[in-house]
């Protein structure tokens, strides 16, 4: 292929959407089309109760059958819309859905569902999938596996730059002219605001944050929630749904009484806010580019922008990439990486013993 193309498919822990992009990275990085797509009926609840331990084997099964399916679809979509015939498409990139990431104890493990056998047949295109797991092998914590992209596509020589990952997790790579790039899970980015707004409101996210500014801080239980330990952890690490949920700000609540609804939805778009500030490496970085689903949110930029003062807090458009697509487009990179051999993971993040070539290979 004179001008080979990639796929890139993302869905976050946020399980908001099926995220395809058609990319291209020769002469520097080219965003060619995007396509977004919701789950299937039924398909995200399945996913949920999945991601809070509860189901069968067949369950998971399943879901990773139709999931593979629906990522295919996506990808066929995206295809479609923008005539270009698979022939042309070097690979695949599919992160895939995760349902448990599991970074400590003796058997650690990340899951993530979306057969690629699937993919790779429906569409005839050869797939790279299951990024995560070589890493943990080699001793990392198999995430966040992004900061490898913003690296190679987002620093700049010219000032020292900070990107923040808002999904379901929150997530920050350092990016200092020196090169030497850092990075790591902060905690819930809108996993919690969005577990909460489920329960009380029946929607999936608290659109442009809406509802919590409708409430206020409730000090009491930020103090309280600021003291999980993950929060004062040391770099390496990585977490998700399965520590930050439902059940974990009901645990809180317990302890503090009547709190309503809306001051709790306030509550916890404070709590990621402060945990992304409190975080960033020092001296603090003079300008943060936001990306993900939690750019959308404007109140919670509105308090990042506050928090993070004198800091700048713009979103990765300012620096060419529109923010939604920045981790479809990662792993596109990722599976254009694994084709030619190279190493996908930074190991000063991931904590791995070195680098390593990433990802199954699932041949057209």
């Amino acid at each position: 292929m004179n001008n080979p193309l990639y796929v890139g498919l993302m869905s976050g822990t946020s399980m908001d959407a099926i995220d395809a992009v058609l990319v291209s990275f020769q002469n520097g990085l080219h965003l060619l089309a995007t396509h977004s797509t919701t789950y299937p009926p039924g398909l995200r609840e399945h996913l949920s109760r999945l991601a809070q331990n509860q189901g069968t084997p067949d369950d998971l099964g399943q879901a990773d059958n139709l999931l593979g399916e629906a990522f295919a679809h996506a990808v066929k979509q995206l295809l479609t819309e923008n005539r270009i015939d698979p022939s042309q498409v070097r690979a695949i990139g599919s992160h895939g859905q995760t349902v448990r990431h599991r970074s400590e104890g003796e058997a650690r493990f990340s899951l993530q569902l979306g057969d690629p056998n699937i993919i790779a047949e429906r569409t005839g295109i050869t797939t790279v999938a299951d990024f995560r797991r070589r890493d943990m092998a080699a001793g990392g914590e198999g995430a966040p596996l992004v900061p490898a992209f913003h690296q190679a596509f987002l620093a700049s020589p010219e000032e020292n730059r900070c990107i923040i990952n808002i999904g379901g997790i929150a997530n920050i790579t350092w990016l200092p002219r020196d090169g030497k790039a850092l990075g790591f899970d902060t905690g819930p980015g809108n996993a919690l605001m969005d577990a909460w707004c489920m329960k009380h409101t029946g929607r999936h996210f608290d659109e442009d944050g809406h509802w919590a500014a409708d409430g206020i801080v409730n000090q009491a239980l930020l103090s309280d929630m600021l003291t999980d330990a993950y929060f004062r952890a040391p770099a390496p690490k990585s977490t998700g749904k399965e520590r930050f949920n439902l059940e974990w700000i009901e645990t809180c609540l317990r302890r503090h009484g009547d709190v309503s609804p809306t001051d709790v939805q306030r509550t916890l778009l404070e709590l990621t806010a402060l945990t992304i500030m409190r975080q960033l490496p020092e001296p603090s970085p003079a300008r943060l580019y936001i990306c993900g689903g939690g750019a959308r949110n404007k109140v919670l930029m509105q308090q990042l922008a506050r928090v993070c003062e004198p800091a700048t807090v713009e979103t990765t458009d300012k620096i060419g990439l529109d923010p939604q697509w920045v981790e479809a487009v990662a792993f596109a990179w990722l599976a254009a990486r694994t084709l030619d051999h190279l190493a996908g993971n930074l190991p000063a993040v991931t904590g791995a013993a070195g680098p390593r070539v990433l990802g199954g290979v699932y041949a057209r």
